[in-house]
C-alpha cells in the first residue's frame, strides 16, 4: 500500500498522565486521510488519538506481526513518519487490523481511567502477548 501523505498544522498532545474523567486528546478529524476518515469509528479515533498521544502509542507493543514490516511500537502502525515540518505520513496498515486498533482502544480507555504508562504498557503486554510476538524488545 502507498503511504498516505497530510499536513498536520493544530493537532493538540498529551502531556503526562490524565486523571479520570479528563477528556482524551484527538486529532482533528479533517486532518485525517480519506481513507481514515470514511473508516469504522474505533479505527478513525485510533489514528486520531495515535497522532495527538506519539507517546502513549510509542510506550507499548503491537502484536499483529507488524514487527516484520519494520513497525517498532503500536504507533507505526499509523503514522509511518512525522517530520518536524508537519506534514505525516500515515501507515495504512491499521485500517485492516483489528489487534492494532485494539490495543490502541485500550490505551485509550486506560489513559482516560488515569493509568500510568507503566501500568497501560504492562496491561497490554499481559492482554495481547497471546497473539503473537512483540515488535518491542
Amino acid at each position: 500500500m502507498a503511504p498516505m501523505l497530510m499536513s498536520i498544522t493544530a493537532c493538540s498532545s498529551s502531556t503526562g498522565t490524565t486523571s479520570p474523567g479528563d477528556e482524551l486528546h484527538f486529532a482533528a478529524m479533517s486532518e485525517m486521510p480519506m481513507e481514515v476518515q470514511s473508516a469504522p469509528k474505533t479505527v478513525s479515533d485510533a489514528y486520531r488519538f495515535a497522532v495527538a498521544n506519539p507517546e502513549a502509542t510509542k510506550n507499548v507493543p503491537c502484536f499483529c506481526g507488524c514487527g516484520a514490516m519494520g513497525h517498532k511500537s503500536n504507533y507505526d502502525c499509523y503514522v509511518q513518519d512525522a517530520p518536524n515540518n508537519g506534514k505525516i505520513i500515515f501507515d495504512e496498515h491499521a485500517l485492516g487490523c483489528s489487534i492494532c486498533v485494539d490495543i490502541a482502544q485500550d490505551v485509550m480507555r486506560m489513559t482516560s481511567e488515569g493509568r500510568a504508562p507503566p501500568q497501560i504498557r504492562q496491561a497490554i503486554l499481559n492482554t495481547y502477548s497471546r497473539f503473537g510476538p512483540s515488535n518491542q524488545p
